[in-house]
């Protein structure tokens, strides 16, 4: 059994005011608090690993200063918002300890999908910005451990 984090970047800045799109000051906060309580539940991830779009890196620059991964961050293929769930989900299965995905809509959803009933097209978890779920498994048998958000209180962004 190993552990697998997955998790939607923070609220970026609009196209519009930055085509790069990085973290928007509320994004920054949102994946500060759920980091904080992430480290709280000492998750033990090995390796964080990113899509390489600039708020997903920022994303998992946040969460390894307070998770401190022993395989440092990574950009990675396969994480992309449009990219086939079948990479990721391979490399899932193939990992010998936790780790952590940041990544995007609607990719997640559809790798979360994938690994919990095999159906990539079945939405079965929200993940609103900064969301972090954590699933136990492998070998074709996964189930969700916990979820984290930002702010329960707090409008979707």
């Amino acid at each position: 059994m190993v552990r697998i984090y997955l998790v939607r970047h923070g609220e970026a800045t609009p196209d519009h005011v930055d085509p790069a799109r990085p973290l928007s000051e509320r994004g920054r906060a949102q994946i500060e608090r759920v980091a904080r309580l992430a480290a709280a539940l000492r998750p033990g991830v090995a390796e964080i690993r990113h899509s390489g779009l600039l708020r997903a890196r920022q994303t998992a620059e946040i969460l390894a200063a307070h998770l401190v991964p022993a395989n440092g961050v990574r950009a990675v293929d396969g994480l992309t918002p449009d990219d086939e769930p079948a990479r990721a989900r391979a490399a899932c299965e193939a990992a010998g300890e936790p780790v952590m995905l940041v990544g995007h809509l609607p990719h997640l959803g559809r790798l979360a999908s994938a690994l919990l009933v095999d159906n990539p097209g079945k939405e079965l978890i929200r993940f609103d910005t900064g969301t972090l779920v954590g699933l136990l498994g492998g070998e074709g048998v996964w189930a969700v451990e916990w979820v984290l958000g930002p702010r329960l209180d707090e409008p979707p962004a």
